[in-house]
């Protein structure tokens, strides 16, 4: 299923992973982990917050996923299932009247 997992970092924690050059090897093993379809990084309510769009194909890798997120960075994790257009159209046409 397709995931798309926030990741918003804790200031102090990341400006201390940005200093000790852990933050950019933390995001580049998690893009290359998850083969992430697509990555945006922004700020959100004042954090640093990731947008990594990645196929989730069991449930049980969500610690995997996440704990090195809330070690490192004492980020805030939400998960949210999303679609592409191609789903979209498939999901709705499922539901059209024949």
């Amino acid at each position: 299923m397709r995931m798309l997992l926030k990741v918003q970092m804790d200031t102090p924690a990341s400006n201390e992973a940005i200093k000790q050059g852990k933050l950019l090897e933390l995001m580049e093993s998690s893009l290359k982990e998850l083969h992430t379809e697509a990555a945006y990084f922004t700020v959100e309510d004042g954090c640093r917050t990731a947008y990594l769009f990645f196929d989730l194909t069991d449930p049980s890798q969500l610690p995997k996923i996440s704990e090195p997120f809330f070690m490192n960075i004492g980020a805030k994790i939400h998960y949210s299932p999303v679609m592409n257009p191609d789903d979209l159209r498939k999901g709705l046409a499922a539901i059209m009247p024949s």
